[in-house]
């Protein structure tokens, strides 16, 4: 077997379907059902974008904001229903780098993991970062006080040392994940349902200041302001994905990965259109501040009542949305790295599963070590194009892989079909390309050394370590 045919040789769908949810010394467990399902991806998505990105995109796109949500919208869910049609096909934690290895072979396959590692552990990162915001907000409206600058600010901001708010959040996410699947899925169910609520009155209160004028001009940036914002607000879509990573800790995967995947997306994009709507109806575009508004939701809730409390409100539960954010999120790194190690392309690791927690501890504890760091020290705005440049990227090749396993494996059991096959796969690879073609010049060139650094490590350890390749060896 040639070069070529190694790295190109794909994975059979059996035998991924077969291997799911066995690690070293011991098992995950499957305990999620369809509901927590949904609720883990609107929890890994719902917040990131209002509550963090928001006071950063509308001074791209002005008012036009709302379409730039919309079109990062529409994007996302032509690579759902690819994700859903992949998701019930191959129930396995590995998301979209099983798809790719089933569909397209060990190199695409290790290229996708890759980029998955720079789409969740960043994605967490760039969360983390704004936490320290809104945690300053609620205790100024609390108690009167905020910590330093020098301990809730990145490197590069005003005053900013080192984020310890940011290490702090991630620390405690890790800490409810090494309690077990079941556990953190409770804990992020309660997180969601208070994040909605307090996102449902942030839009009352928004609502009695709103201002028709507020949205003229409507687009004043053009559909370059409008693309550019959607390129940098898609990344508070990635969250839907995150069903997907749970495939062998779902009782009925088959049936639910699909269906939670299509429910959380929808769910979210709703909510997302309505606040987006509120916020710019009661501040004009032109007071948002991408230095001081990452706690923007607050600062409109205070202005449109004249009063503190309901500020208050909105930052507690920024809080604690970002919060099931971080979880929901780490949990999906750490399963795509378990799979990754299961097929050998990562030491192994990070496929140990302890046997009475029956989580991987190991991989979970590495993952927060590295996720701590980029917190800390990088800022949020560099973190956030990084994070969508990866994620569409991804994304493309779920979409890739739909038309190429319809293709070979025209008769494989399909609990869920893409739509207006083969228009749909088609327009999300097509809508990913568009997204990542508004994204600036440095973060390609970061996300081309990314890929770089990703090959050499693949050539260096992936290559001589894969199972698939040992057995033809």
């Amino acid at each position: 077997m040639t070069l070529a045919q190694r790295l190109l040789r794909t994975k059979p769908t059996e035998r991924l379907v077969a291997e799911g949810g066995h690690g070293e010394g011991g098992d995950l467990r499957r305990t999620m059902s369809l509901w927590q399902l949904t609720l883990f991806s609107v929890g890994a998505t719902l917040g990131t974008g209002i509550f963090v990105i928001l006071g950063q995109a509308v001074p791209k796109a002005g008012p036009a904001v709302v379409l730039s949500f919309v079109l990062a919208a529409i994007t996302a869910l032509f690579s759902a229903l690819s994700y859903a049609e992949l998701a019930g096909t191959i129930p396995v934690s590995g998301s979209s780098y099983s798809y790719a290895y089933a569909t397209l072979g060990e190199l695409v396959a290790w290229i996708c993991g890759w980029c998955l590692m720079l789409e969740y552990a960043v994605s967490v990162a760039a969360v983390a970062v704004g936490w320290g915001e809104y945690l300053n907000s609620f205790l100024r409206s609390l108690f009167g006080f905020t910590l330093p600058e020098a301990i809730t600010r990145s490197p590069g901001q005003a005053g900013g040392v080192v984020n310890v708010t940011a290490i702090l959040i991630v620390l405690l996410a890790t800490w409810l994940l090494l309690h077990g699947a079941s556990e953190s899925a409770a804990a992020n169910a309660i997180f969601v349902l208070i994040k909605v609520a307090v996102l449902l009155f942030f839009c009352a209160v928004a609502f009695t200041a709103f201002r028709v004028g507020n949205f003229a001009p409507f687009a004043p940036m053009g559909v370059a302001g409008i693309t550019a914002a959607a390129s940098q607000v898609f990344f508070s879509y990635i969250g839907f994905d995150a069903a997907s990573t749970a495939g062998e800790e779902a009782k009925n995967p088959r049936r639910d990965l699909p269906l939670a995947i299509i429910f959380s997306l929808a769910i979210v994009t709703a909510i997302y259109v309505l606040v987006a709507v509120a916020a710019v109806g009661a501040l004009p575009w032109t007071e948002f501040d991408p230095r001081t508004t990452e706690a923007s939701l607050s600062y409109i809730a205070d202005l449109a009542t004249g009063a503190t409390w309901p500020g208050l409100i909105v930052s507690f539960g920024a809080v604690i949305a970002i919060a099931s954010v971080v979880l929901t999120v780490i949990f999906g790194q750490t399963r795509i790295l378990f799979a990754m190690s299961r097929d050998g392309l990562i030491p192994r690791v990070f496929q140990q599963v302890n046997p009475r927690r029956q989580v991987p501890v190991a991989n979970t504890l590495i993952v927060a070590a590295f996720i701590s760091v980029l917190a800390g020290l990088v800022p949020l705005g560099q973190l956030a194009e990084a994070t969508s440049i990866g994620t569409l990227f991804a994304f493309g090749i779920v979409n890739v892989g739909v038309l190429v396993l319809r293709y070979r494996s025209p008769g494989l059991p399909r609990s869920f079909r893409v739509p207006l096959f083969p228009v749909t796969p088609v327009l999300g690879a097509v809508f990913c390309v568009l997204v990542m073609a508004g994204l600036a010049g440095v973060t390609w060139l970061a996300f081309g050394l990314w890929m770089l650094v990703g090959l050499v490590c693949y050539f260096l350890y992936g290559y001589s370590h894969s199972r698939l390749n040992a057995e033809v060896r």
